[in-house]
Order: C-alpha cells, then structure tokens, then sequence
C-alpha cells in the first residue's frame, strides 16, 4: 500500500495535500484498492462551503458504490472535471490525477487533526 509521507490522512480514508490554505483532496491507494475498479465519480459541490465529515460526492466502483467525506473544512473552490472521462485515473494514480476536490480551507488547524502516513498505515 501506498502512503506518501508529505501527506495528511482522514479515518475515512481520504488524503489531503495542503498548499497554503488550499487543501487537495483524493481517495487513499487502500480505499480504491478496497473499492476496485472504479467506473464513476459523482461530484456536484463546486462553489459549495461543507465542513469536516461532511459528503462532498461518490464514487462508483464495479461492485459497489462509496461515499467521499470532508477531511477539512472549506469552500470546493474546483472539482477535478477530468474524472468525468477517466474516473479510472483514481486506481491508477490515487495521489496525482485521481485527486477529487480543492477545498479553500475555512481552519488550517483542522490539518494538526488528521493522521501522519504513520498513524494512517496502522488503521489499515
């Protein structure tokens, strides 16, 4: 499994790579190998101001369908549109083309609440 050590990482299994008080956000290397083959990413928020543990969309495997949670606090400031043709960038590249959302943080410190690569491979 991959846990890239720059990142920062929800119990729900989302990652989060923060830039300032823009935060990136994607599915974890574990929760698309857990899903499988990925078909479909629904994400209507753009524009939308959610808080942590909120849903921001799903994600639609061959045999299943998951919800995407909020690891920070923010306003979807983009939604990656790519996935839209190529949802399947999630299994092959969780990390880089298969990011979800960018969230304009509303509380950077809501970062200090995630777990390190660390913390993260241990629940896994």
């Amino acid at each position: 499994m991959n846990t890239p050590e720059n990142l920062k990482y929800s119990n729900d299994h989302e990652w989060v790579r923060a830039e300032g008080d823009i935060a990136i956000v994607g599915i974890t290397d574990f929760a698309q190998d857990q899903l499988g083959d990925i078909v479909f990413v629904d994400i209507q928020c753009e524009g939308e101001t959610l808080s942590k543990g909120e849903r921001f969309g799903s994600i639609e495997a061959v045999k299943t369908v998951a919800d995407a949670f909020m690891p920070v606090s923010g306003e979807i400031i983009e939604v990656n549109t790519a996935l839209e043709s190529a949802p399947e960038s999630v299994n092959s590249n969780p990390y880089g083309d298969g990011w979800m959302v960018k969230v304009k943080m509303s509380d950077t410190s809501e970062l200090d609440t995630l777990l390190d690569a660390t913390a993260y491979a241990s629940i896994c």
